[in-house]
């Protein structure tokens, strides 16, 4: 099987905050594999922008560094990197004054499409849209990129939203979720609304209940002084798992067009039941013989931040009626591993008799590690002495499935980006889209707030909380083992 390679028109892109991690991490690499890959045209031109004083020649060997380290093995060394880094400049740039804003005009040239990517703190995106504006660099075919936190509650969001519509439209603004840049996730609506087989029984007639788990292995590390603020319900539910909830819930787009698509999900978000105290288990980790606990790396011993979170949630539509979704995200767990299990309800009378046992199948869809999906089937166990059934795997890895070519399935990021540059929105966040998920999300946390609660504290390296298990056991289920 051979993956089509489609380029891009050519471009300007200028990456504001381009000497931080997440562009050293994600952002330059995975520009750098789309080159390599053929879908960059000749004529593209990438711009860093910073506040660090650096030129040209500094900042390409910034990006040969961290190409070397992020860049997943692409050689570097046949010329192919050197041919990339004259595509690449830098500008010193002072978000909050005037300097830099007129040479980097000068570096942005007319008839390309011209993209910004805001990869700083949200503190600074109107900063930096105000002078895209006021020095001439953008225009209203520009578009713009903006990572998340998008805000910390619902206020918040609606103000970044009024910030940025001051100088740009809702179609320029691209509210990036690199989750929703990954392969599984887009197979999700092929599997879904491509094959006749699963979309009759995608209700809750047939399906039991959905799990979604979002599990990590490290801890907070650098970020506890952001994280402290946050938590794992700003920080992961709020929008990764939101995202993966409407995309798994949503009900058919009349087409797949970016706006048809969104729509679909504000209609998921905005049927979601406010959700109970008893159905939610807040987590931290504690600490163990070799290693310190949460409340040691954010340097704050009476923090009730949560490092896990766990819910039952409900919505309230015709398709979703009484079919429980379990969300659940963590860190320091047993393994690094993302996942949505669709688990479809036991056949209404067993012919096979008790002895038989009970099954289900299950449609598991990973995300990482391992990207692919299996089916659960019942089968007989092969041999004599009766009729005993076992579940197996109908099993579609990516690396299994397309070989050599799984390799070239881009990075998020990678993918994300070339949208942006192609103009389409679909896999990006919409204003109205992370306000509606704020407005669900805020009673949550102010609940927590005015009840005093603090985070159950669970094992480096387990499941999380007890009270976790318990939140599937009193419904006479389980969560789906958490493993790499």
């Amino acid at each position: 099987m051979v993956s089509r390679v489609i380029p891009v028109d050519p471009f300007d892109l200028v990456i504001f905050g381009a000497t931080g991690d997440l562009a050293r991490r994600k952002i330059l690499p995975g520009l750098f594999r789309r080159f390599c890959s053929g879908q960059m045209p000749e004529e593209a031109r990438i711009t860093g922008a910073a506040r660090s004083d650096m030129d040209d020649a500094g900042f390409r060997e910034m990006v040969a560094e961290a190409i070397r380290e992020f860049g997943g093995g692409r050689s570097c060394e046949d010329g192919t990197l050197d041919d990339f880094l004259t595509r690449i400049g830098y500008v010193t740039v002072d978000a909050k004054g005037d300097g830099g804003w007129g040479e980097l005009k000068e570096r942005l040239r007319s008839g390309f499409v011209r993209a910004f990517y805001f990869s700083v703190a949200p503190s600074l995106f109107g900063d930096i849209a105000e002078r895209l504006r006021s020095f001439g660099l953008a225009d209203d075919d520009s578009r713009v990129v903006v990572e998340k936190p998008f805000g910390k509650d619902l206020a918040s969001a609606r103000a970044l939203n009024a910030t940025l519509a001051q100088h740009f439209d809702e179609t320029q603004i691209y509210r990036i979720d690199h989750y929703l840049g990954k392969e599984t996730v887009q197979n999700l609506m092929a599997v879904r609304f491509g094959n006749m087989l699963f979309e009759p029984l995608w209700n809750s007639q047939y399906v039991d209940h959905i799990q979604i788990t979002v599990a990590e292995t490290v801890d907070v590390g650098g970020r506890g002084g952001y994280y402290d603020t946050s938590g794992a319900m700003r920080d992961m539910v709020q929008n990764h798992l939101m995202q993966l909830l409407c995309l798994i819930a949503m009900e058919p787009p009349a087409r797949f067009e970016p706006d048809a698509v969104r729509d679909e999900k504000l209609k998921v978000i905005r049927a979601l039941d406010p959700v109970d105290y008893h159905h939610i288990v807040r987590g931290q980790y504690a600490a163990d013989e070799s290693q310190p606990g949460y409340r040691a790396h954010v340097e704050n011993p009476r923090s009730t931040t949560e490092s896990f979170v766990a819910m039952k949630v409900h919505i309230s539509n015709w398709r979703w009626a009484n079919t429980p979704f379990y969300l659940r995200t963590g860190k320091k767990l047993k393994a690094r591993t993302s996942e949505i299990a669709v688990v479809f309800k036991d056949a209404p009378h067993s012919i096979f008799g008790p002895e038989a046992g009970r099954h289900a199948n299950v449609l598991v869809i990973r995300l990482q590690p391992n990207e692919g999906m299996t089916l659960g089937v019942t089968i007989k166990e092969p041999g004599p002495g009766g009729m005993r059934l076992l579940d197996v795997p109908l099993d579609m890895s990516f690396a299994e499935a397309l070989g050599p070519d799984a390799e070239e399935v881009p990075d998020a990021y990678e993918r994300l980006i070339m949208d942006v540059i192609r103009g389409n929105q679909t896999l990006f966040m919409r204003g109205d889209e992370v306000e509606a998920a704020w407005r669900w999300t805020d009673p949550i946390i102010e609940g927590w707030t005015a009840r005093g609660e603090v985070p159950k504290p669970y094992e480096p390296g387990s499941s999380g909380p007890e009270d976790a298990l318990m939140l599937m056991h009193r419904d006479g289920r389980k969560w789906r083992e958490i493993k790499g």
